[in-house]
């Protein structure tokens, strides 16, 4: 495995990039671009939900199904809380992205109507399950994905659990939206330190943590994501996910290539 120079100032490095990539021009195609299109923060961590549980397979029918959904929806917030069970499953019935069916998105909007009621928004909730003594923010997804997917079916690949043993990336990726707060994520969430998030360890960002030498892992796991999210730490304690979106732009962007991240490294 190819290994980053260790005299290198790698943290020199990433915050160059960050510095010249972290910026809305290059968030496209990225589902993180629908939560720009609501000023609402019940919306937006409603729009960041969905966007983030369909976010696997191409770019361009994750963009092309989220924004399928949100049409069917209207205001989200709206939609979560004043739909009948009977409403959500008539107007979501046809909707269907590959392993999910719009029985499954209602029965996950019933869950999140549920947590909004008890505790104000999935922030609040997801507040309240976090411990300090946690080392990451696993535990309290675990909680989460429980209260939030309670009418879900087992094994249904919609929300993605920690006790599965996957890195979980869609989960980690809307943690990471909702955190984080700079010139791309919104960060909506208050209580929740972003020093505790994990990377969200899609196919690219492994490709990318594996170049650094900052896993030896062969499957892209949950152990892989949080060994990544350690060697991020050393480099950056308060906020170990900065660099997760400039990363990822190698692969997902057309015009940026793992080819081109390698030029980056030499540089």
């Amino acid at each position: 495995m190819d290994r980053y120079p260790d005299k290198i100032d790698l943290r020199h490095l990433l915050d160059r990039l960050y510095a010249r990539y972290n910026r809305r021009e290059f968030v496209h195609p990225d589902p993180l671009e629908f939560l720009y299109h609501y000023s609402r923060p019940l919306d937006q961590e409603i729009v960041g939900l969905l966007a983030s549980c369909l976010a696997y397979g191409r770019v361009n029918q994750i963009l092309k199904n989220v924004s399928l959904l949100l049409g069917l929806m209207g205001s989200p917030s709206e939609f979560v809380l004043s739909a009948s069970r009977e409403k959500m499953m008539r107007i979501l019935s046809g909707f269907r992205y590959r392993f999910n069916t719009g029985r499954e998105v209602a029965f996950l909007l019933m869950g999140v109507r549920d947590c909004i009621e008890q505790h104000g928004s999935m922030g609040g909730l997801f507040a309240r399950l976090f411990e300090p003594k946690d080392q990451t923010l696993i535990p309290a997804l675990t909680g989460f994905v429980k209260q939030v997917g309670r009418y879900l079916p087992d094994r249904c690949f919609l929300l993605p659990d920690p006790e599965r043993g996957s890195p979980c990336k869609r989960s980690m990726l809307f943690l990471r939206w909702m955190v984080r707060k700079d010139l791309v994520d919104p960060g909506i969430w208050e209580g929740v330190p972003q020093s505790k998030l994990v990377v969200p360890l899609d196919t690219h960002m492994f490709q990318a943590v594996r170049l650094l030498g900052f896993t030896n892992r062969k499957r892209a796991d949950l152990r892989a994501a949080v060994e990544a999210t350690e060697a991020f730490a050393r480099l950056c304690p308060e906020d170990p996910v900065k660099y997760d979106f400039v990363l990822t732009r190698f692969g997902i962007r057309p015009d940026m290539d793992l080819g081109q991240f390698r030029q980056e490294l030499c540089l």
